[in-house]
């Protein structure tokens, strides 16, 4: 279709690059050229006659779209005015529906539906695969919206202006082209910007350096510039706080993935909070919150005061803009909990904690002497509960939803202070589940340290080290891994008996900012010893054994599964690569790479490059070493990770004589799926290529 040829056209033209002496395939890093093009659909045709020519194929497929589809799964909402609003993708609607109900009528069993937008019926009439981005809406009356949608599931979306009591995009409203850009309402005739406004103005990651005001009416070339970052930075943005009583604007400069300064625009002036730029500031209502990434030392009115990495701190929004830090400590961090998130309501603040990798969540209230605190219970330690608020300016109303990778999710709907919360919805069983048992357990890493990880088996599983084992991790970039319900997992892994695992590795969020910082830069192997010590661990107690053993990892889990293919081949039965960073003195000229120099480094300094080399899988995939089979999947609408790291891999280990797949979807962007057929299809030839090989 007409656009998402553009942005793939746009991808080549960041990606081309002339054949290099020293990288043979570099040539494949041409997203769309024509000889590029041409060697994926060739390897597609061995992917799909290799993997999805047996009947039992199609029928896998079916199942899994099916669960993806069904009207029985809960249909997530989120409350815009008096309404609460669901985007929907079934059978019917293969690009889905954005649609609304009322409160009352979403808790019955089958609520009604009002239809807000038809993505179907848009990409029809203007032939685009477009995906569902979200919405946001401006209050108070909530009947405009700034509508984000993507070009087949790629990061650049397009932007357009909706009348909710028209239910059509506004004629001559506020609209953005396709970029990695951004609207955010300001008032009714004015939008805070950032897009690609020309030669120079994005930044080295591909982001916009430049946000500024635009007013209905005038053209985008006369939009007013509030701040412009360095085209080193990864780039920034202007947003507005709506909270009634409390309307303000903020300016988010973004300087690396963990360093960025909130600074207040006031009187046309921006005001800065002098606070670290590693830390996670929040701000709600009157309060200033601060998330510490590092220990942070500031003198206060009795001297002196050091404050703890992965601390969170609370001070009243005036003080803090004034540079008086008189903080109170509203979180301690300890050796193995951590603080994942926070969660606002009218009156409370919600601390999402993980304790061993469980979620705790505790309930505070702001006081004139103090906060009072209470724990909010569960009663399933080992599942993941997420908590959200309904309206976070009107309500103390919230959402709470609990699941595992064998108990489907379950909706709940409380109001802090008031009753327990009662059961609202529930998903259904997608596979059979009946004798599987979620355990935790702990692998000792090569230097002592202790990873958690979790496994799915079935009860008494006999330990004779014959059962297909399938292990996931990631190990980046803050992230926490949880167990969680996937009917795709369940119907291609799990219901078939197979045993999953998923490694708590450092490099992740699971025990806060030292646990992520212990594998970045030049300590990134920490996070593969500690995914090797989890193989090991399995082997151990005999779960399973390196013929049976399978590992999968997507986009830096994808780097992992890479770098555990070269490092350690012999313990592997089959791997599978999706979306991944591959070559590593590449990475950060290739699309968003140069945001993540401060996770891996740079390839361009001599020093990063020594370590670097050695994560680096396609520099260290040997011709004399025996590698287990892999399938690798990327897409070519893929505008984060380069699908180029992926095609230049598969066809290094090729010219090696390796055994490998490549399936590359035209759609799905990082996702590599932009629709449930397709998403089905992609989990299909993952798990039959596993199941042929670890069997």
């Amino acid at each position: 279709m007409r656009s998402l040829l553009s942005l793939l056209v746009l991808l080549a033209l960041m990606g081309a690059t002339r054949a290099d002496p020293h990288d043979p395939h570099r040539w494949l890093e041409d997203v769309t050229g024509k000889k590029a093009l041409a060697w994926v659909k060739q390897h597609d045709g061995v992917a799909r006659r290799a993997l999805a020519g047996a009947p039992a194929f199609g029928t896998l497929v079916e199942r899994m779209r099916a669960a993806l589809d069904t009207d029985a799964n809960i249909p997530y909402v989120q409350k815009i005015g008096a309404y609460y609003y669901n985007f929907k993708r079934d059978r019917a609607h293969e690009h889905g529906v954005w649609r609304r109900t009322t409160p009352d009528e979403y808790r019955k069993d089958a609520p009604r539906w009002e239809t807000m937008l038809d993505l179907d019926e848009l990409a029809r009439k203007d032939r685009v695969a477009w995906v569902w981005q979200g919405a946001s809406c401006l209050r108070p009356a909530f009947t405009r919206c700034l509508v984000h949608l993507s070009l087949g599931g790629s990061d650049a979306i397009v932007i357009r202006e909706l009348d909710l009591e028209t239910r059509a995009f506004v004629p001559g409203g506020f609209a953005l082209p396709p970029s990695k850009g951004e609207l955010h309402w300001r008032d009714r005739d004015s939008v805070f910007v950032e897009t690609d406004f020309g030669a120079g103005t994005m930044t080295t990651s591909g982001y916009p350096r430049m946000t500024k005001l635009w007013r209905r009416g005038t053209p985008l070339a006369r939009a007013e510039l509030v701040f412009e970052a360095k085209a080193t930075d990864i780039g920034v943005s202007a947003q507005h706080d709506d909270t009634p009583g409390f309307e303000r604007d903020f300016v988010v400069h973004d300087l690396t993935m963990e360093k960025a300064e909130l600074a207040l625009l006031r009187g046309g002036k921006l005001l800065h909070f002098g606070t670290p730029l590693d830390g996670k500031p929040q701000v709600w209502r009157e309060w200033y919150f601060l998330q510490l990434r590092s220990d942070w030392t500031v003198t206060g009115p009795r001297g002196p005061v050091t404050y703890r990495a992965g601390a969170l701190l609370v001070a009243p929004f005036e003080d803090v803009l004034a540079h008086r830090y008189a903080f109170e400590v509203l979180f301690e961090p300890m050796e193995r909990r951590s603080l994942a998130s926070l969660v606002f309501t009218r009156h409370a603040v919600l601390l999402q904690e993980l304790d061993e990798v469980r979620d705790r969540i505790e309930v505070l209230h702001p006081g004139d002497n103090g906060w009072r605190r209470e724990v909010m219970t569960t009663d399933a330690p080992l599942s993941v509960t997420e908590i959200s608020a309904v309206d976070d300016a009107e309500s103390d109303e919230y959402f709470l939803t609990v699941n595992d990778f064998i108990t489907p999710a379950t909706l709940f709907f409380g109001t802090i202070g008031g009753p327990p919360p009662v059961r609202l919805k529930q998903d259904p069983s997608a596979f059979d589940a009946s004798g599987l048992v979620l355990s935790q357990h702990e692998a000792r890493s090569r230097d002592g340290t202790r990873v958690p990880y979790f496994e799915v088996a079935r009860a008494g599983l006999e330990l004779d080290g014959a059962r297909p084992t399938l292990l996931s991790g990631y190990g980046g970039f803050e992230e926490s891994m949880r167990p969680s319900y996937d009917s795709e997992l369940g119907l291609g892994w799990l219901e078939q008996g197979g045993v999953y695992v998923l490694a708590n590795i450092r490099g992740g969020g699971e025990f806060g900012p030292a646990w992520h910082r212990a594998a970045i830069g030049a300590n990134r192997p920490r996070a593969y010893e500690d995914f090797g010590a989890v193989a090991e661990d399995l082997i151990r107690r005999k779960v399973t054994a390196p013929a049976h053993l399978g590992i999968e990892g997507g986009s830096n889990g994808g780097l992992l599964v890479g770098n555990m293919l070269v490092r350690r081949p012999e313990l592997w039965g089959a791997v599978v690569c999706s979306a991944a960073l591959l070559d590593m003195r590449r990475y950060s000229h290739l699309l968003a790479g140069a945001s993540w120099m401060e996770e891996y480094g740079d390839p361009d300094d001599p020093e990063a490059w020594r370590h670097l080399e050695g994560i680096s899988p396609y520099h260290q995939v040997r011709a004399d070493v025996r590698y287990p089979p892999v399938l690798f999947t990327t897409s070519t609408a893929d505008d984060r990770v380069h699908p180029g790291h992926t095609r230049k891999m598969v066809a290094k280990m090729e010219a090696q004589h390796h055994e490998v797949l490549l399936y590359e979807n035209i759609e799905g962007g990082h996702d590599g799926a932009a629709t449930h057929l397709q998403s089905a299809f992609l989990a299909a030839l993952e798990y039959t290529f596993l199941w042929a090989r670890l069997r």
